[in-house]
């Protein structure tokens, strides 16, 4: 068992609704789901993981789709949502002097947590678009606590001068997008490559600041 699979399963300790089966389908679902995508996963082999009868799968869920929004996609919204609240709390609850050296320590936190939490991080950036009811799901339990706690983090470095003046959700956006195409490409894209962590760490930091710094001009 990976420290990935390790993790879920602390998380799934505290759960007294799922069954030791449901927990052990669970588990090999994501792995799965992660290593090969939901589109060419089959059943048999979530079961063969799992190590119980096909026949269990569907004694629950009549369909692969039934599986994945019916253990996985609540699942994700109960225990992870918390849990990457509660990771990044460790970050946002820190009044940093500069924005950038806010954004630097953003970057490590989520870089850290993407690490031990790659296999789920996969499936919700592979799933996501194609499906909606897990996207309804992200939005629901983990989309709408990250960004209220952004906003006042974005208002209070605009007012004290670090950043430029445009609406609070465009800088998120900005930002955002930002550092997630810079973890795309160095865990899924690129992992390969003989990657610097901290130099393009910083050059995440700096194309962010370019555009967003006092320096630059705000449009309209």
């Amino acid at each position: 068992m990976s420290d990935q699979d390790l993790m879920l399963q602390q998380l799934l300790e505290d759960s007294e609704d799922l069954t030791e089966k449901q927990k052990q389908i669970l588990l090999a679902a994501i792995e799965t789901f992660s290593e090969k995508g939901y589109a060419a996963t089959s059943t048999n082999e979530i079961a063969k993981k799992a190590g119980v009868a096909e026949g269990t799968i569907f004694r629950h869920y009549k369909t692969k789709k039934d599986l994945l929004m019916a253990i996985v996609a609540p699942t994700m919204a109960k225990f992870l949502a918390p849990f990457i609240i509660n990771d990044f709390n460790k970050v946002l609850n820190t009044k940093y002097e500069r924005y950038e050296d806010f954004l630097r320590a953003m970057i490590v936190n989520r870089q850290k947590f993407l690490q031990e939490n790659l296999s789920l991080f996969r499936i919700l950036l592979q799933e996501i678009p194609f499906q909606p009811e897990l996207k309804a799901q992200f939005k629901a339990h983990i989309l709408p606590k990250v960004y209220g706690r952004l906003k006042g983090i974005v208002e209070y470095y605009q007012e004290n001068g670090s950043i430029i003046n445009l609406p609070p959700y465009s800088v998120v956006r900005f930002m955002a997008t930002s550092i997630l195409g810079h973890l795309i490409g160095r865990y899924l894209l690129f992992p390969e490559m003989d990657w610097d962590d901290e130099l393009e760490i910083e050059r995440t930091v700096q194309f962010i600041m370019h555009g967003l710094g006092t320096k630059a001009q705000a449009p309209g």
